[in-house]
């Protein structure tokens, strides 16, 4: 059932998700937004820190062609011998609900949509990613969290809780973190493993009721 919540992170007392490894090690696919994710953003640190995280690769991170990026991801999907569980940050996010709108059989076991950049608006987002304009507003077809900033730039805290709504998703308000990127200097950002975590052992609940 979808929710809306507000967590303060610094106030969270939460077991470390680094003492709490996730059951059977699904495949975590990580899908960037426009420029892709350093070495500083959360992204990478998962990458290199946490098991069965991997990067959805792109030919142009820069110049996001929606085409192109919707491939990138279906074989990146695909590859994976279970269904994988889909991180996307930004502009990503967009792009993991044009590809759920185009494939919504496709097996993905959940997916976790952190600070969804509100492709639609001039004000907001730049005309590098107008191509994946409008926003897909229908349901996803897979568990799904959106994280969002009361000070992100790219979308409006509002906006960004329509969309969750609109894709059946829990909508998780995480306070002043910017675009909840390298700038906002997360780190290995364990508090949002652990919303991860969470989602996946809601979804597996659900799967044994």
């Amino acid at each position: 059932m979808m929710g809306h919540k507000f967590f303060d992170f610094k106030q969270l007392n939460i077991v470390s998700a680094r003492s709490k490894p996730m059951p059977s090690e699904p495949t975590v696919l990580l899908v960037p937004g426009l420029g892709g994710s350093g070495p500083n953003h959360w992204q990478s640190r998962w990458e290199q820190t946490r098991q069965g995280c991997s990067f959805v690769r792109q030919n142009n991170w820069n110049i996001p062609d929606r085409q192109d990026w919707l491939s990138g991801l279906d074989r990146a999907v695909r590859a994976c011998a279970t269904p994988p569980i889909l991180v996307a940050h930004s502009l990503g996010c967009a792009l993991v609900a044009h590809w759920a709108a185009l494939h919504p059989t496709t097996p993905v076991q959940a997916a976790l949509l952190v600070a969804p950049a509100d492709v639609d608006s001039d004000q907001h987002t730049p005309a590098e990613v107008r191509d994946f304009a409008p926003m897909p507003m229908a349901r996803l077809p897979f568990p799904t969290s959106v994280i969002a900033s009361t000070t992100d730039t790219y979308v409006d805290t509002h906006r960004a809780q329509v969309f969750a709504t609109a894709w059946g998703a829990d909508f998780i308000n995480i306070g002043a973190c910017g675009h909840i990127n390298a700038d906002s200097r997360l780190g290995d950002w364990d508090k949002g493993w652990d919303v991860l975590e969470d989602l996946i052992a809601a979804e597996d609940a659900l799967s044994l009721a």
